[in-house]
């Protein structure tokens, strides 16, 4: 037997909620579309539901509006029946119930290990240096790399490795100096970048575990000799065959990452992402995104990140993302696609709720002053019982909207017509009174995702009040 599905909605909603109805419509769902009896259903009281809600008999379960701010408990006790929060659009129905979609998955998995440098280690107090740590291993680093300078001296060095594990953290030293790497892991470091064939013997000297490198500038075969003398020691070790910049070898970088796994299925490899991410003027989300593409099919199970340049100040938290929704995506033997929007940072796969015409019916419903603000894929639309206008320029809506008595209503009305251009101009999801989304680069409050189908989600601007 199908399942009963009511949605409650209001009446300027009812006409969009029932076409969505008929679409989701299946052997396994019987939607039945309710409403209250109030124009928006967003602002619906829990009172108002139990006096004016009147449920179908079977009723399985109730889908509120995403927006709906009322005692869902209270609501579930007094029809006996479950009631939750849906989607804040009426356009994302389908894929709340499951369908042209993959269900919330579990991000709590992953097998890779990032290190994150902190490349200006040798110039930062022990104190400093344990305060970056924080931030870093925050945002999801599991190991915290110490990178030494040349010509640079590292007095503290023992100090900084000391400091770092007393605090929890997992460290890595890397230097080009070989006396710093073997005071590292004398000093019970438990990483080094890098030892070759020519210093392999550090390995010897503490329990650090080596990533091991080739002596000179892609030789393979050199890196095939560094780890056959790992193996023969019986210790652990990563082999790293070096991502190069683009235009200095990146190409042929990636062959050599492919050639290694083919050759030597089971050595655990690192790829250092800086020489991309740092190097090249693109939003890191999109590169992190390949690379751990890379990483997931050759089965790379560690990364070097950095965070130099501004425009990666959010390598650490976007890999760890990634890490995150491709192990589930490889899980389930799927594209990574549908397994969470942490990387979809100026773009939404959805970007518009409503249709202009959609928009277009519910303006002309209008009876009130209350200015409504959504995004089509023809502008900014802005409308109230008075007038509805469409404009990709929020200055050209100004002249239309009447704020005179009220400069508060105007700050907010500025401010909302700039996210709303800015959603449109991108092409993402705008929703009146909420923040715009931009993944794991930037994140927000009050979000859908953070809101439980059971609480309270938090209170828009509109809705707070001032504090005192």
């Amino acid at each position: 037997m199908a399942e009963r599905i009511v949605f409650v909605t209001g009446s300027l909603a009812e006409p969009r909620v029932k076409r969505v109805a008929e679409d989701v419509a299946n052997e396994a769902i019987e939607p039945i579309v309710a409403s209250v009896g109030v124009k928006v259903a967003a602002l619906m009281t829990t009172d108002i539901v139990e006096r004016r809600l009147k449920l179908p008999e079977r009723a399985d379960r109730v889908i509120m509006p995403g927006r709906f701010r009322g005692d869902l408990e209270r609501l579930s006790d007094h029809f006996g029946t479950r009631f939750e929060r849906g989607p804040d659009e009426i356009a994302d129905l389908p894929e709340y119930l499951g369908q042209g979609s993959k269900k919330p998955v579990d991000l709590s998995q992953h097998n890779m290990t990032i290190f994150a440098e902190i490349v200006d280690a040798t110039a930062l107090s022990v104190d400093a240096i344990v305060e970056r740590s924080r931030k870093l291993r925050a945002d999801g680093a599991d190991v915290i790399d110490l990178g030494c300078l040349p010509d640079s001296p590292f007095p503290h060095l023992e100090d900084a490795i000391r400091a770092l594990q007393a605090d929890g953290a997992k460290v890595s030293v890397d230097s080009f100096n070989a006396e710093e790497l073997s005071r590292a892991t004398r000093a019970g470091a438990n990483y080094l970048l890098s030892l070759s064939e020519k210093t392999i013997s550090i390995a010897d000297e503490g329990p650090a575990i080596p990533i091991l490198v080739s002596a000179g500038a892609a030789d393979a075969a050199s890196l095939d000799r560094a780890i056959d003398m790992m193996i023969a020691k019986g210790k652990p070790y990563y082999a790293d065959p070096i991502l190069d910049p683009i235009h200095y070898g990146f190409a042929a970088s990636v062959v050599r990452y492919a050639d290694l796994r083919q050759r030597r299925p089971d050595v655990p490899i690192l790829m250092g992402i800086g020489n991309l991410t740092e190097l090249t003027d693109a939003d890191t989300t999109g590169i992190n995104a390949i690379l751990m593409g890379l990483c997931s099919e050759l089965d790379i199970t560690a990364v070097l990140a950095v965070q130099v340049s501004p425009h990666c100040r959010t390598a650490v938290k976007e890999f760890d993302r990634a890490r995150r929704e491709y192990f589930a995506a490889k899980q389930a033997n799927a594209l990574p696609q549908g397994f969470g929007q942490g990387l979809m940072a100026l773009r939404d796969r959805k970007g518009f709720a409503s249709s202009p015409d959609e928009i277009t019916v519910l303006a002309s419903q209008i009876r009130d002053q209350n200015y409504r603000i959504e995004v089509a894929e023809d502008g900014v639309h802005i409308y109230n019982r008075n007038g509805h206008h469409v404009s990709d320029d929020p200055f050209e809506l100004y002249k239309h909207i009447d704020t005179r008595a009220d400069a508060g209503h105007a700050f907010y009305l500025g401010v909302e017509t700039a996210r709303a251009e800015i959603a449109y101009r991108l092409g993402k999801r705008y929703a009146q009174d909420e923040p715009l989304e931009f993944g794991i680069v930037a994140e927000t409050k009050g979000s859908a995702d953070d809101a439980h189908l059971l609480q309270f989600k938090d209170a828009g601007s509109t809705l707070k009040k001032d504090k005192p």
